[in-house]
């Protein structure tokens, strides 16, 4: 893998006047099949609700809520209507954090350690050089998705034990040698946000960020959702072979991720969608000369490449949309599309995903938000509005995402069935009494979790995620296989291994599903038992 490791200084007068540059530039209005695409792409995938919005030259001229807010409800989306937006919160994060920069209340080139006290890596010499801008791109030297069952599925981990606990997490890479997507260390950014300046990261967000802006429907965090209010409901399905396969439902309740919520917890509208989207676009000023949130230079920092992201081509039928580059910025992706440069990210929750796109050099940007979980009708929206803004031939999006639905789905089944989940063998029984494997177990960054024999069965409890629990299946001998009562979890096979006198000396997981999110990160879990327990 190659690496690249931009200077915070560098590029940044090229990417402003770049910027600049395009900032005059005309562009076309929405496509005039808007309403229709979408309404066919939420009717193809089911999906409940959406949000679209969509600025150009600086003005909102889209704003809409379709659908409902939830299923078996009669209230529609509109365009106040507050839809999760996950991962692009982290651009807000890194935002804030530009904002600091302009105070001279800090600078990118600082070591993490020095701005957020107790701060460690279990790499010393990560703990010691890791920068502000390292902390932001993902190249940590952590793996894929390394920590979050701290905090997905919803968990009594606050944001300060998360940062404390980051020091247990087994870094499997050296700092900069590569990237892998993680979320804790944007949950560190916010503390350091707050350390900073003096504010709790959701109050920051509320003064300097969704004030000025006019976001008046935003929310920092899934705690202030109040019942009743103009909030879209999460929907997944849930009940067939697979998470992800059966019937859209309504989920049982909205997952507080708010000890993440620098990394992924903001609900907004398509209006306050609009805001967002045309302070980036503007380098940071504000509507109607009322001043800046931030500098131009800043500007051009968020969005100056400085993580090389591999690539390689997409199969199948959505084909068109490979990339030939793509890099990490701060809380942005700078790829192409089909021969143009775009700046995007994409966001999730349980029940939710978001997808944000920027093209600064027609000066145009747009936001798609769901209520859901089916990304084939988020992604058809956003390339029928990339391909309509770009001036490519438009391609049914709708059509090449059922397909490559179809193809991953029945990759998936085939993976499953050939498994051992897909085909217990009770000729190979576990090696010990089930009372062999009850006991409490302790992995340093998680915590602990509790297998109990109950009756002629094992149930398992992850202590510290409230809905993490349920009944323990014999797969083949000393593996076994989750069933968890809350289905909005992931299953996943659970090993014991056993030492020279035939007792449990470690136990490890890994997801059954190939469809697991990576948030699922059983795999970075080594349990041992806890002495007397």
């Amino acid at each position: 893998m190659r690496k690249r490791f931009s200077s915070p200084r560098t590029a940044v007068l090229a990417v402003a006047a770049a910027l600049a540059a395009a900032a005059g530039s005309a562009a076309a209005a929405p496509p005039k099949d808007l309403d229709a695409y979408v309404a066919k792409a939420m009717q193809t995938f089911e999906a409940p609700g959406m949000s679209v919005a969509v600025v150009e030259d600086g003005k909102a001229v889209w704003a809409k809520g379709y659908g409902v807010r939830k299923l078996g409800e009669p209230a529609p989306a509109d365009a106040h209507t507050v839809f999760p937006i996950g991962s692009n919160t982290k651009a807000f994060t890194a935002t804030a954090l530009a904002m600091l920069v302009d105070e001279g209340k800090l600078s990118w080139d600082d070591k993490v350690e020095a701005r957020l006290p107790g701060f460690q890596m279990s790499d010393p010499y990560a703990t010691g050089e890791m920068t502000v801008v390292d902390m932001l791109t993902h190249r940590s030297g952590l793996g894929l998705g390394q920590g979050d069952l701290m905090v997905f599925p919803e968990t009594d981990f606050t944001r300060r034990e998360i940062v404390d606990h980051l020091r247990y997490l087994k870094t499997p890479r050296t700092l900069r040698s590569g990237y892998a997507y993680d979320n804790v260390l944007y949950i560190a950014a916010g503390q350091m946000v707050e350390n900073v300046s003096g504010r709790r990261w959701e109050d920051f967000m509320h003064t300097r960020v969704f004030a000025p802006l006019g976001m008046n429907d935003a929310k920092a965090s899934f705690g202030e959702i109040k019942p009743g209010s103009n909030a879209a409901w999460p929907h997944a399905r849930l009940d067939g072979p697979l998470r992800g396969l059966g019937h859209i439902q309504a989920l049982g309740r909205v997952e507080n991720i708010d000890a993440a919520a620098p990394a992924g917890a903001i609900n907004a509208s398509a209006e306050d969608m609009t805001k967002w989207l045309e302070v980036q676009l503007d380098r940071g000023a504000l509507p109607d000369g009322k001043g800046r949130l931030f500098s131009e230079a800043q500007s051009a920092m968020l969005f100056t490449p400085q993580t090389i992201i591999p690539t390689g081509p997409v199969p199948g039928p959505l084909s068109a949309a490979s990339s030939s580059f793509k890099d990490y910025a701060l809380g942005f992706i700078i790829q192409d599309y089909r021969g143009h440069k775009v700046i995007l990210h994409g966001g999730a929750v349980t029940g939710g995903i978001s997808m944000v796109v920027l093209i600064p050099e027609k000066h145009v940007g747009f936001a798609v938000m769901t209520n859901s979980e089916e990304g084939g009708a988020l992604r058809s929206v956003y390339f029928h509005l990339l391909d309509h803004y770009l001036g490519e031939t438009p391609i049914d999006w709708i059509d090449a995402s059922v397909k490559a639905r179809e193809t991953q789905t029945a990759q998936a089944l085939a993976a499953i069935k050939a498994s051992p989940a897909g085909a217990p063998d009770p000729s190979k029984p576990p090696s010990l009494p089930l009372s062999g494997y009850a006991g409490t177990y302790s992995d340093p960054w998680y915590g602990t979790i509790t297998i109990r024999q109950d009756g002629a069965g094992l149930n398992i409890n992850f202590d510290r995620t409230h809905d993490m629990k349920g009944p323990l299946e014999p797969v083949r001998y000393n593996t076994f296989r989750t069933r968890f009562t809350d289905r909005t979890i992931e299953d996943a096979y659970v090993t014991f291994s056993l030492d020279a006198e035939g007792k449990v000396d470690h136990v490890s997981m890994k997801p059954i599903s190939p469809l697991a999110d990576f948030s699922f990160d059983f795999q970075d879990l080594s349990f041992t038992p806890v002495k007397g327990k």
